[in-house]
C-alpha cells in the first residue's frame, strides 16, 4: 500500500474516533487497523529518509574537514 493511501485511511480513523459514535467493539478494529498503519507509514518514512540520505551523501562527497578513508 503506498504511502499516502496508508495516511488518507489513517486519518479517516482517526477522525471516526474523535467522532465518538463508534460502538465498543468497533472501536478497537479501528484502533488496530490505526495501529498497523502508523506502523507502515512510519517503516515507508524511514525508508524514503534512507534513500535521501544516500542521495544527498552521494551527490555531496565527503563533508569538508572529513578525513579521506585509506585502504
Amino acid at each position: 500500500m503506498p504511502f499516502e493511501g496508508a495516511l488518507k485511511e489513517l486519518e479517516a480513523i482517526v477522525s471516526r474516533l474523535e467522532q465518538g459514535e463508534v460502538d465498543l467493539e468497533d472501536s478497537i478494529a479501528l484502533y488496530e487497523r490505526g495501529q498497523l498503519l502508523k506502523a507502515h507509514c512510519e517503516k515507508k518514512l524511514k525508508s524514503a529518509e534512507g534513500r535521501l540520505e544516500k542521495i544527498v551523501m552521494g551527490a555531496a562527497g565527503p563533508e569538508v574537514g572529513e578525513p579521506m578513508e585509506t585502504a
